[in-house]
């Protein structure tokens, strides 16, 4: 299925909302990640990365026919970590299983590369989200290890990984 990255404007909030108003989607995600995930929550988000500094981070939407369906960014660490960006990603469920993420990861890791200053992408996927760990997998990074127990979401305790790609 043919998708693009693009930059971020307000008219994606509509569809933002629509596809990340959804428990599994959430459930995979951090909490600062609402839901419901409301048009307030998208027109929000949007705001954010469109005025967010290109020296730090690169957050783009992940469109399929001109339609905003889910969204990619990088974001540089602080102190001794600043050679180092976490990766982040979400994707509306009717859009799953399509090869997207894979592609999108890869196309967003070679952006991040090229206009950010660093050497190392990470990404901290939940242990049982098998889904985007293949992912990574699929678009070259690599299990460094599993962080036992060290989730706290939806009231229980899971373990998360730490995958990386190196420049």
């Amino acid at each position: 299925m043919n998708f693009q990255l693009n930059d971020w404007q307000i008219e994606y909030a509509k569809s933002i909302a629509k596809y990340a108003n959804n428990k599994k989607i959430s459930n995979n995600l951090r909490n600062i990640f609402p839901y419901p995930y409301t048009i307030e929550d998208a027109r929000w988000y949007a705001n954010e990365c469109i005025h967010a500094d290109p020296t730090r981070q690169c957050v783009k939407v992940i469109t399929v026919e001109g339609q905003a369906v889910g969204c990619i960014g990088v974001s540089i660490q602080d102190d001794v970590h600043c050679k180092s960006a976490e990766i982040g990603y979400w994707l509306g469920v009717p859009f799953w299983n399509k090869g997207i993420m894979t592609k999108a990861i890869r196309q967003m890791s070679k952006i991040a590369f090229e206009q950010l200053d660093i050497v190392r992408i990470f990404a901290e996927p939940f242990a049982y989200n098998t889904g985007s760990r293949k992912s990574l997998e699929k678009a070259g990074y690599q299990l460094e290890g599993v962080m036992r127990k060290s989730i706290y979401k939806n009231g229980n305790i899971y373990d998360s990984c730490i995958y990386s790609l190196i420049k």
